[in-house]
């Protein structure tokens, strides 16, 4: 992983490959890919691939591949409400070798950590991360921080720099609706194995 900044690097199995916008006359492609945890479960994480990406490395749903690029942030209108979606923005694909999911980024946190104590006793920091990329444009990235480091990232500043590695993980949830209607989503985010406030170097 080179970018220093926002470098991602997954491997799993394509599902679900299809055409999903054109910009400047330029096609993207999205694909699900099944990424296996060291559990028996799975992570499925969306991708985005360009169609000259693809005219170098032709992909088919089922194939076993390794993605690297950059996690990337938009804003989608979901059921009237704009929502911040994630995608794996694909620079290099090639054949997988083995299990693969890890990411490194630096950035600076946009919200105050917030710690929390699950029913299960799980020590967890939610953080949300603003990554800068080229064209002025900024990714941000919702990050969950476990255990120690969880305690230890509750006392992050807002605006201040944070530098930190994990894995891009799923995680399916019911959100409850005002007619008391449960639909089941799913919510992508980076599972913090390690983490550096104020790290030294170049935005």
């Amino acid at each position: 992983m080179q970018d220093t900044t926002n470098s991602a690097g997954i491997a799993g199995r394509i599902c679900r490959l299809e055409l999903s916008h054109r910009i400047y006359g330029e096609a993207f492609y999205t694909f699900m890919l099944e990424c296996a945890r060291l559990s028996e479960k799975k992570d499925v994480l969306p991708v985005t691939v360009s169609e000259r990406l693809l005219s170098r490395y032709p992909l088919c749903e089922g194939a076993a591949v390794l993605v690297q690029g950059q996690l990337r942030s938009y804003n989608k209108l979901i059921d009237g409400k704009v929502r911040l979606c994630l995608t794996v923005f694909a620079r290099e694909i090639r054949e997988a070798q083995g299990n693969v999911n890890e990411i490194l980024l630096q950035g600076f946190l946009c919200k105050k950590p917030v710690y929390r104590i699950t029913p299960f006793g799980r020590e967890i920091t939610d953080m949300l991360v603003a990554v800068n990329r080229a064209f002025n444009k900024s990714d941000y990235i919702p990050c969950i921080v476990w255990g120690d480091n969880a305690r230890f990232a509750e006392g992050f500043d807002v605006g201040g720099k944070v530098r930190l590695w994990g894995r891009i993980q799923s995680r399916e949830y019911e959100k409850a609706m005002e007619n008391g209607e449960k639909l089941k989503r799913t919510a992508y985010e980076v599972s913090v194995s390690r983490l550096e406030k104020e790290w030294q170097g170049n935005a």
